[in-house]
């Protein structure tokens, strides 16, 4: 999907003036929206801070930005291999984590290029593949993926009952 926000976007790398956007971003789209479309899922105020804390997941993974007009409207983060916080359950796998859109952006398309950008990455990071987990009832979400060339991978799920159950990805490089 091409449109107007995807043509202003610039993707990027986060700086640190980012970090509190970044974060805002990230509790707006998981609680509120995930709250709309996943009724039973509830997030606590750890969670909450995790997702708000963008220096210390900086210094582990390469944090990205889609910026439109300014303004931090998306993100998504990249593990390498073997970093703390990966959930990669293959060896020479990146981990890709928290892709969010702002909220006044949703369904224009502005995930793509922040995928775009994080498959280019993880190209040049020489790796096998990149994962990722899905929230279990998040379909539109899993589409999404899908139409991507990732392949839903059962092998790498998550079993966090009764909080939650993450659903494995693939996206196979090589």
């Amino acid at each position: 999907m091409s449109t107007d926000v995807v043509k202003r976007a610039v993707i990027r790398e986060a700086r640190p003036e980012d970090d509190k956007a970044i974060g805002e971003l990230l509790v707006d789209a998981y609680v509120t929206q995930y709250a709309k479309k996943l009724p039973e899922v509830v997030y606590s105020d750890e969670r909450k801070a995790f997702l708000r804390d963008i220096e210390s997941r900086r210094k582990v993974c390469t944090i990205m930005v889609a910026e439109v007009d300014g303004e931090v409207a998306g993100t998504v983060a990249l593990y390498p291999p073997g970093a703390p916080g990966t959930e990669a359950w293959l060896p020479r796998t990146a981990d890709l984590r928290a892709l969010a859109t702002s909220v006044r952006y949703h369904g224009q398309g502005l995930a793509q290029p922040l995928l775009a950008e994080a498959e280019v990455l993880a190209k040049r990071w020489g790796v096998d593949a990149i994962s990722l987990h899905v929230r279990r009832g998040a379909l539109g979400v899993a589409r999404m993926y899908q139409r991507r060339g990732y392949q839903r991978t059962p092998e790498g799920d998550m079993d966090r009952l009764p909080d939650v159950f993450l659903e494995a990805y693939l996206l196979p490089l090589k």
